[in-house]
């Protein structure tokens, strides 16, 4: 009894403290699962608005529920009246990126701009996007505001109050031009990557026209938003209709702030930043105690002060795993999660498919409770032997049919223990392992043998002998002590073998039960048979049957303990496992989403910091393409859907547009090529954004790639043409040069490019051609080294650029030639063309892999889309 005892007392505890590990190792997974949530969760929820969030992670979590594929060009977008929009475009920063180092540039355009976010989280103003040096953003979404024209001009003119202080501070001619207008717009995000926040309505290019119709340091307004206004503020007339054609065209009345003398006041005083010592204007910023601190930080680069956060972050961790255990602890051994989950008699889960899980569950300790019985039966024969059996023959021989039984119970429990033993052996092993209906067989079969061996001696007795020999010699010796003389010894014998019974702890109770009360009984009846003839006080007058009966009792009391206890460890792991996956499966939700917004190699940036300083991402490149592709008459397009209340269709069409073009994308013929943004419907991308800023041998082979993308996108539009019954055409724009790629906004991270390359390529976007790619004489160089032919342009007026060099001698790029080639990255081998442009084939090669796709997601059929 005290070897089971001990079996058992070993192989439970061993048991509880496994699953206390297993789910401590849960625990610790789903706090730093969590903490990675949290995290992403605050990027996500920085760039998109909540309730846009929210919906997106509802449709990923339906798809992953219902095991359907993500839906085919999901549109987002949500109507909202009675808002006012502002643009803010910064006069002067092409002259400062000039002067500007890339870690300043974007150091200073993210304490600009982290300013005006808190402007706009004061003035109650949602931030829609940062284009370059453009900010805009809008009042009364998501939350209706009656007074959303007063935030936009107050939102307006706090931004050049603070843009006239840094002008003093830098010393440099820069200002802001602010256009405003009240209407309705259409929010949301188009396309299927690189997400970004947008606005869309005929009074959003009313704004934007304002904007570009001001006066530097001047709010410039509409008669929509002057009537929103009520009066309070003092306006003059300004004759925005004289300097823009938009506004003229459409008689749209405007108007100049006249600032209060409140609004004159300066701000804060900030200190000048010096890129030398590290200081910031972090005083005029959301946490910019916490910005200072980390700047400072930054200077011990040598000094345990950098390990302060992690270690502050390790402890906290810790704290945090054992409060969760804690929690977890006092949940399970609350009567309330037994009686919730578990049922009362029978001990099973109420939940059939928790209970089927249960039963599927591999059993690792059914080979140590095997062993153990086998070690039971030793001591029962050991006990045979000493106590002397009527017949020697019969014993030996249930010895040696309970040892071969055993024989094949251990053969069969641990063959996969054992390399030697033959294959299908040990996958037999395995499979008895793992399925409990192959367990319960072999131990009702143990426990069996065991008992058999425990009380079968008995019935070779010869009770007619024994009596006879009792009532002729009453005055003689008592007999020698044996089975038949004392039969109490049965009834100990089979109490072990019941013993048995708890030494396999996976074993059901009700079986238990049954088995228990079937050998009680049995053995019961042998010992009252024989009890008449032992002089022993324990088996007369049926207390061996009360005796059988407390045992049968306390071991079923015991294995019920037992087996609820491996339930609720069960369940604990289950519950814990559950979380983690929970949380693992949130987690890709976010970095999901996150990896719509950001590029790859930025995300990983902000993830893998170890701390949430705001520290600053910015690179700046050398050889990159930047391409400018738009569809000119789509705005008037959608004012004449606008007209006819159909804006929803309109920009249903401009979302397959878009995703059309960013499913280009993901093909491996354009690896190099990285989507920066949409405007409105302008495309910007770019290509030889590298994540480490390393060259290859062919520092200019990703622009090839670059004009095939720009190709394969006027393809791709020709298709929907033909489907849409529409006429667009794209006019491409690229150049090649240096840029600075970085991460602005303290509170709202948005990553974006800027340089001379960037603006030289919107330039040849604007002055392009419908149906043509646009390129500067430089650019169109590159190109013919690569197999492109080129058509004079001629030399035209470029703003902005222009002011500087003069006129610019512009190409157009083709490919419609034979000796075109497709030069693949790091390799010679071109592919011909014939009539087909390397677009069309690009897009052909492209399409094709899209059908197989849909056949692979649609069980080998295929599907056509109905319009």
């Amino acid at each position: 009894m005290n070897t089971a005892g001990l079996f058992i007392h070993y192989l439970s505890d061993r048991t509880q403290r496994q699953s206390f590990l297993e789910t401590r190792r849960c625990i610790e997974g789903r706090v730093r699962l969590e903490r990675e949530n949290q995290r992403q969760e605050r990027l996500v929820m920085s760039i998109l608005p909540r309730f846009l969030v929210l919906e997106m992670i509802s449709d990923m979590t339906a798809a992953d529920e219902y095991l359907l594929p993500q839906q085919f060009h999901k549109i987002y977008i949500h109507h909202y009246k009675d808002v006012s929009i502002l643009f803010a475009d910064i006069i002067g920063f092409t002259s400062l990126s000039l002067i500007l180092s890339a870690q300043e540039l974007v150091k200073t355009l993210n304490e600009l701009f982290g300013r005006f976010d808190r402007l706009a989280e004061e003035h109650q103003c949602l931030r829609i996007k940062i284009l370059g040096d453009c900010y805009y953003c809008v009042s009364g979404v998501p939350e209706p505001q009656r007074g959303h024209a007063r935030s936009c001009v107050e939102m307006g003119l706090s931004m050049i109050s603070t843009i006239r202080y840094v002008r003093r501070e830098l010393q440099q001619e820069v200002d802001m031009r602010i256009g405003i207008h009240s209407g309705s717009v259409l929010c949301g995000v188009l396309g299927l990557q690189k997400w970004q926040f947008d606005i869309w309505s005929w009074d959003v290019d009313i704004a934007n026209s304002l904007e570009a119709a001001g006066l530097p340091g001047q709010v410039h307004i509409s008669k929509a938003t002057l009537d929103c206004l009520d009066g309070i503020y003092q306006t003059e007339n300004g004759h925005g209709q004289e300097r823009s054609e938009f506004l003229r065209k459409h008689n749209i009345d405007t108007y100049l702030i006249r600032p209060a003398p409140r609004e004159e006041t300066k701000p804060q005083k900030l200190r000048r930043p010096s890129y030398d010592d590290m200081t910031t204007w972090s005083a005029e910023l959301p946490f910019g105690d916490i910005l200072g601190m980390n700047f400072i930080l930054a200077t011990f680069t040598n000094g345990s002060l950098t390990q302060l956060p992690n270690q502050i972050a390790a402890r906290s961790g810790s704290r945090e795993v054992n409060k969760r255990i804690q929690q977890s602890m006092e949940v399970r051994s609350s009567e309330r999660m037994r009686k919730e989950h578990i049922t009362t008699f029978t001990q099973v889960f109420k939940d059939a498919q928790m209970e089927g899980k249960y039963s599927q569950m591999r059993d690792e300790l059914f080979k140590t409770n095997m062993v153990c019985s086998f070690v039971l039966l030793l001591l029962l024969m050991a006990i045979q032997v000493l106590i002397p059996a009527p017949r020697l023959c019969p014993m030996l021989l249930q010895f040696l049919l309970g040892g071969c039984v055993y024989f094949l119970l251990l053969l069969l429990t641990l063959g996969e223990e054992f390399k030697c033993c033959p294959a299908r052996l040990q996958s037999i092993s395995c499979w008895v392992h793992e399925t409990k209906n192959a367990r319960t067989l072999l131990t009702l079969t143990a426990i069996t043998v065991n008992f058999g061996v425990a009380s079968v001696d008995v019935l070779w007795c010869d009770l007619s002998a024994v009596s006879e020999s009792s009532l002729t010699s009453s005055s003689s010796p008592p007999p020698d002590v044996n089975i038949c003389t004392h039969p109490e010894y049965v009834m100990l014998s089979a109490v072990v073998a019941m013993v048995t019974c708890a030494v396999f702890l996976r074993l059901s109770c009700v079986l238990q039960l049954a088995f228990m009360l079937l050998a009680a009984t049995f053995a019961g009846s042998l010992v009252e048979s024989y009890s008449i003839l032992s002089s022993h006080h324990l088996c007369r007058r049926g207390v061996c049957i009360i005796l059988m009966a407390i045992f049968v009792v306390a071991v079923l009391y015991n294995s019920r303990q037992l087996e609820i206890t491996a339930r609720l460890d069960f369940l604990w792991r289950l519950q814990a496992r559950k979380e983690v996956e929970d949380m693992k499966e949130q987690r890709e939700h976010n970095e999901c989403l996150l990896l719509n917004i950001l590029p790859v190699h930025v995300a990983q940036h902000f993830l893998q910091r170890e701390t949430d300083n705001e520290e600053l991402y910015s690179q700046s490149y050398s050889h990159v393409g930047v391409l400018f592709a738009s569809l000119p008459g789509f705005s008037d397009f959608y004012e004449q859907k606008e007209l006819v209340h159909q804006q929803i269709e309109c920009l249903r069409l401009l979302n397959r547009i878009i995703s059309d073009f960013d499913e280009l994308l993901d093909e491996c013929y354009f690896q190099e090529v990285e989507k920066i943004k949409t405007i409105g419907s302008s495309y910007m991308a770019a290509s030889g954004l590298s994540p480490d800023g390393q060259e290859s041998e062919d520092s200019w082979n990703h622009l090839s790639e670059l004009v095939l993308f720009a190709l394969a996108m006027q393809e791709t539009l020709k298709h929907i043409n033909t489907f849409s019954g529409n006429h667009f055409q794209l006019r491409v724009g690229i150049a090649h040069g240096p840029v600075i790629a970085g991460v602005i906004g303290a509170t709202k991270p948005q990553y974006d490019i800027w340089g001379a390359t960037v603006n030289l390529a919107s330039r040849m976007e604007t002055t392009g051609v419908t149906g043509r790619i646009h390129v500067p004489e430089a650019t169109s160089c590159v190109l013919v080294e690569r197999g492109f032919q080129r058509q004079l342009r001629g030399d035209i007026y470029v703003k902005g650029i222009s002011e500087r060099q003069g006129k610019v001698r512009t190409f157009f790029v083709s490919s419609r030639d034979e000796r075109s080639s497709f030069v693949e990255r790091g390799g010679g081998r071109g592919l011909a063309q014939n009539r087909n442009t390397l677009g069309a084939v690009v897009y052909s090669l492209v399409q094709a892999r899209k059908r197989e796709k849909l056949r692979e997601e649609n069980g080998g059929f295929h599907l056509v889309e109905a319009s």
